[in-house]
């Protein structure tokens, strides 16, 4: 297994944030497989990501598995639309907290920002940060609706600036979701604060050929040290089975090898 493969890993919030009117039993069962993948012969991934409605139960599962020191468990706050009042999103993140959650991926009001209502995004933003206290906070800027790129970057100084721990792509949720222009733009922000703030890529990470691309960029723009589990992250549910059948693949080359030399 090569360094790369082994290291994307480690780096994914392996994520299920489906509709909530699903059958309760159907979704349990789904969150318990979820956190039993966690854990791999390749090494755990960095996160379980979950509707806060679930953290509790996949505290639970992740703790049976052994996992819970090695796995974060993260949620949503103001998610998907983004368009949650301040009193609903501090409650459903302090609720969250309450129930085992480590990270809080927040929504951030893009349709305010896209109305010019700059005052209102800072005001959720920083009472979102108050109320994570010292819990890790990833801001979704959903860059795919915003679109622009002068928007992007003001989306990412303004989380910087209240206090993200990670600047996250996408909900994954809307048409456009996660690009590499759009990745540019946040690691440029990051770099230009001097803060030691992580980027999250999310919505539409499916192969570990475009993980790949996300982690030659971060080496790039950020320097070899900087890519790890606390700075870069990658939100995905299908993205893990790829990389665990690449890991496999190349674990296994080197032993067909052997056996078509003795042959």
């Amino acid at each position: 297994m090569t360094p790369d493969t082994a290291r994307m890993i480690g780096l994914v919030d392996l994520t299920r944030l489906e509709s909530t009117d699903t059958d309760d039993l159907q979704e349990a069962e789904a969150i318990q497989t979820l956190c039993r993948r966690a854990g791999s012969d390749f090494g755990p991934v960095a996160a379980i990501c979950v509707h806060p409605g679930w953290i509790a139960l996949a505290d639970r599962e992740l703790r049976a598995a052994g996992l819970r020191d090695a796995v974060g468990l993260a949620t949503v706050a103001n998610f998907p639309a983004g368009t949650a009042s301040i009193e609903d999103t501090v409650a459903e993140i302090k609720a969250a907290i309450d129930d085992g959650a480590d990270e809080i991926d927040v929504v951030l009001p893009w349709q305010e920002l896209l109305d010019g209502r700059i005052e209102a995004v800072q005001q959720l933003l920083a009472a979102s940060r108050m109320a994570c206290s010292n819990h890790g906070m990833k801001v979704i800027l959903e860059t795919g609706e915003l679109a622009e790129p002068d928007l992007i970057r003001q989306a990412a100084d303004l989380a910087i600036a209240c206090g993200a721990d990670f600047l996250k792509t996408s909900t994954g949720k809307v048409p456009v979701n996660a690009t590499l222009a759009a990745a540019t733009i946040l690691l440029e922000a990051i770099r230009d604060s001097g803060r030691d703030v992580g980027f999250k890529a999310s919505g539409g990470i499916r192969a570990a050929s475009e993980a790949a691309a996300y982690l030659t960029l971060a080496r790039q723009m950020m320097g070899e040290d900087w890519v790890d589990a606390q700075h870069l992250r990658f939100g995905a549910s299908s993205l893990l089975d790829d990389l665990l059948a690449q890991a496999q693949e190349q674990a296994e080359a080197p032993a067909h090898g052997q056996d078509s030399a003795q042959q």
